[in-house]
């Protein structure tokens, strides 16, 4: 196979050289991708395996460690978003000896690609998780059940994602200070959103109250989208809305899309900040570890290392100062209620003895959409999955990094609404609206990530199958309802039960989706998407018919249907005050009745921020590190 495209490749750039051997393992990938997209996972999955090696060689990931010591000063569980900053921040003290563990493996070339974004899903990079069904949401998804994709690699869900950067709004952050958090306002935790950004957007760089170009995540608009993106703003424009940078002063408003891009290609938590530290000799990290269980003395109540299996040997680390646990938002709740720390009555349910009797697991959240509202246009100006893998396209990319191929899975451009107070420019928003320079239908493997029904999909967008198309999610960003993460049982290897608990407010977080439904299809009447004949798909939901097409009542049950998880799961070990009876952690992010033990997550926030939570949980672990320095008595400098 592989000869078969290096001389297909020779062919057609008349014998040109590859440029490097890593733009052979792009070549190869995309090649063999190219005629069988629809093909899940397989794909990927046999590209991995045949790669890793060669990854090793070519990375700048620091290598899986050869020798483990038997203390560290500081043990870090889980190397997604936080943990791989958390790893960059403490290793620059040099008396600082740090262990990094991760279940997943290495971070592999191919995920590299921005449009591959979806497919990642398939892949064993991912947990893979679905909640449990549910009155509420997700009754057109497979068996009732929203599919839930965490990360499982280096990098973790910085790598599955769609890479889009939001901060989220000053009253997020005042909100969290206010519940009791001093020092989580938004004047001073500006500097550390900041700190890890890499503006390379040189209209937003100039504004340097609120941006910074001194960081290690870059930040870039597409190098190619859609001119259906310039319509969405344009028909914000005609409808009375605003060009804004949403992460600067003000969020209400349109935008391109700022992705965690450099030169057209992803760039993860690990390449950002574990890339860079490649060869610190304070730090270790191990992959493919599964963590079984924190270590803690139920007398001195103290944490003083853990437990990991690798390779079939178990083995208990030690340490000097603190465990740091940053598993995410399921497996950070999951793995304290393993380790003792938990509801007492449910910890009993399991035979586990609770160390510390806390809230763990509750005030779960997220942000969810209507999936699959979509306008069908007479033009070939969607992103479509035939015309992305195109060999001309693959040639383009990694030559230039441009084209279809770096495009973050068709995602484009976004809005913001403060659907309360929608005339003051100046609002909090609980509304966004995402855009999509294509649909479910635009490529195959959307209807598997999002786990639809194959009866509600074939009837619905089966009519539809090869037409150009555009779509709106209509997300939720302040919800009201509040899910659950429990445990199975005590089993580490077994996945936790994910109660998602959609539609469990009373009605306020419809009611917002319904105003977005509601706006989206206003903006698809405007001249800028008439220029395509943008019309409404109105084949109806067939659990939904019962209901006028387009009315309230059918949008309620066509949220019900195909509800969208935007992955942005968070707040299931509550900071709070030490009277919060839902606080799990201090502002410190200290785990309350345990020495030794943080959490440095998104599970910590107390509230969803109106934000994609990836740059929220960047903050989060950039000023953890630095409390976790004074807390040491190591000075701090910031920049």
């Amino acid at each position: 196979m592989y000869e078969i495209i290096l001389r297909k490749y020779r062919r057609v750039t008349k014998n040109r050289p590859f440029r490097d051997n890593r733009t052979i393992i792009y070549y190869i990938t995309l090649c063999l991708l190219s005629p069988a997209l629809a093909a899940r996972g397989s794909i990927l999955e046999a590209i991995a395996g045949i790669l890793r090696d060669t990854n090793q060689i070519l990375s700048g990931e620091p290598p899986d460690a050869t020798v483990i010591l038997p203390e560290y000063d500081f043990i870090i569980i889980g190397a997604g978003t936080a943990g791989c900053v958390l790893s960059n921040r403490l290793t620059e003290v040099k008396d600082f000896k740090v262990l990094l563990i991760e279940a997943g493996g290495s971070e592999q070339p191919y995920m590299d690609i921005p449009v591959l974004a979806t497919m990642l899903q398939f892949t064993d990079a991912n947990w893979n998780y679905h909640t449990e069904p549910q009155k509420g949401g997700c009754r057109g998804m497979r068996g009732g059940r929203c599919a839930w994709p965490r990360g499982r690699v280096v990098g973790g869900s910085s790598v599955l994602h769609s890479m889009m950067h939001t901060r989220g709004n000053r009253k997020d952050y005042d909100r969290w200070a206010a519940n009791g958090n001093p020092g989580w306002d938004f004047d001073s935790v500006l500097k550390y959103f900041k700190k890890s950004e890499n503006v390379q957007i040189p209209k937003l760089a100039k504004n340097k109250k609120y941006r910074s170009t001194k960081g290690e995540m870059m930040l870039q608009h597409p190098n190619w989208r859609t001119p259906l993106s310039d319509a969405f703003l344009q028909a914000g424009v005609e409808t009375g809305g605003k060009i804004i940078d949403y992460n600067a002063e003000k969020q209400i408003g349109y935008s391109i899309i700022q992705f965690t891009m450099n030169n057209g290609s992803r760039m993860s938590a690990n390449k950002a900040f574990l890339h860079p530290i490649n060869g610190r000799q304070n730090f270790h990290v191990v992959k493919n570890a599964m963590v079984t269980r924190i270590l803690i003395d139920p007398w001195s109540k103290r944490a003083y290392g853990v437990e990991f299996n690798k390779d079939g040997t178990k083995y208990s680390i030690t340490v000097r100062r603190e465990v740091i646990l940053s598993a995410g938002a399921i497996n950070s709740p999951q793995l304290l209620m393993i380790s003792g720390i938990g509801p007492r009555d449910h910890l009993t349910e399991n035979n586990i003895t609770t160390i510390v009797d806390l809230p763990v697991g509750y005030n779960l959240q997220d942000h969810w959409a209507l999936g699959g509202l979509t306008f069908v246009i007479n033009t070939t100006d969607s992103i479509r999955s035939e015309r992305v893998a195109t060999f001309d396209n693959i040639i383009e990319y990694f030559s230039h990094h441009t084209g279809p191929l770096s495009a973050p899975s068709g995602t484009e451009a976004i809005a913001f609404f403060d659907t309360k107070n929608p005339d003051d420019d100046d609002g909090y928003p609980d509304l966004e609206l995402l855009f999509v320079g294509g649909s479910l239908v635009s490529q195959p493997t959307y209807k598997e990530a999002f786990s639809i029904d194959n009866r509600v999909y074939d009837k619905v967008y089966g009519p539809i199958q090869n037409s150009d198309t555009w779509m709106v999610f209509p997300m939720l960003l302040l919800p009201q309802s509040r899910g659950r993460i429990m445990l199975r049982d005590k089993n580490p290897y077994q996945k936790p039960i994910i109660h998602a608990n959609y539609f469990s407010d009373g009605g306020h977080d419809q009611k917002v989706i319904l105003h977005g439904i509601r706006k989206a299809i206003e903006l698809s009447k405007t001249k800028a998407f008439q220029k395509y004949n943008s019309r409404l798909h109105d084949i109806p939901l067939p659990n939904c018919a019962r209901y006028k097409f387009n009315s309230d009542d059918y949008w309620y049950c066509a949220m019900r249907t195909i509800t969208n998880t935007i992955y942005h799961h968070c707040c299931t070990n509550k900071m709070g005050p030490r009277d919060d009876p839902e606080a799990v952690v201090d502002s410190r992010l200290r785990v309350y009745g345990i020495r030794g033990l943080r959490v440095v997550d998104a599970s910590i926030m107390p509230h969803v921020p109106a934000a994609h939570t990836n740059a929220p949980t960047m903050m989060v672990a950039e000023k953890a590190a630095d409390m976790i320095k004074q807390d040491w008595g190591v000075p701090i400098n910031y920049r």
